[in-house]
């Protein structure tokens, strides 16, 4: 069976690193996600402002290869479990699998009908291959179990220093907060003398973490 992608995803992650590992985590990110021909047809979305949340099947274009055993963050990038008892992006056919709020549908005269989703972890252009409403009253199992991610209370403080939010605008401080204080450093790293550096939305980012507080160094705009 031969896919291709009906949409792509169009946001501030220019690169993999700052990605949270999860969807939903990062509410104050927003996605467009913006339909390729023959697929940009009103029709095709009649209705689907009725639903709340949607699930986005989607590509990891950024990676060609995969592994039967993968290193999961959580599990502090050292013992190694099956693929499939992950959401590694490691995966024979590439597939992920995203939560998403729809926050509204737009209507424009050069793509015609967008999507604008919160809480979406793709990094920009990435392909979409199917997208289906969440059923809360089968999607969600209160009984569920969490495996090795059963620790769901971890993350950072963010502060940013001194004179680094001058200029910047409130909306991409509050989306720096909401990616950053995932921590999106490796599980296994644990250096307070070293400097991490991305980049989002237009922006470079320099920040560095001891005892469990993040500090931003730097924000500057990319060239």
């Amino acid at each position: 069976m031969e896919i291709s992608p009906i949409a792509f995803a169009r946001n501030g992650y220019s690169s993999k690193f700052g990605i949270p590992r999860q969807s939903g985590r990062a509410d104050s990110v927003l996605t467009r996600i913006v339909f390729t021909e023959p697929y940009r047809q009103a029709e095709a979305l009649r209705g689907i402002e009725q639903w709340s949340h949607l699930w986005l099947i989607w590509g990891f274009s950024e990676n060609t290869t995969w592994s039967p055993t993968v290193r999961p963050p959580r599990l502090g990038g050292n013992s190694r479990v099956g693929v499939f008892a992950t959401r590694s992006p490691f995966r024979p056919n590439a597939l992920g699998l995203s939560s998403v709020k729809l926050i509204k549908v737009e209507h424009t005269a050069s793509e015609g009908t967008v999507l604008l989703v919160s809480g979406a972890d793709l990094m920009d252009r990435t392909p979409i291959y199917d997208i289906k409403p969440y059923l809360p009253y089968t999607d969600a199992h209160a009984d569920a179990t969490n495996g090795f991610a059963h620790n769901t209370d971890y993350g950072v403080e963010v502060c940013f220093a001194q004179g680094t939010t001058d200029g910047i605008d409130p909306s991409v401080l509050r989306q720096l907060h909401d990616i950053l204080k995932e921590d999106p450093r490796p599980a296994y790293h644990d250096d307070p003398q070293r400097d991490y550096r991305f980049e989002y939305g237009g922006y470079h980012i320099v920040f560095s973490v001891s005892q469990g507080v993040l500090t931003v160094k730097k924000i500057e705009k990319t060239k």
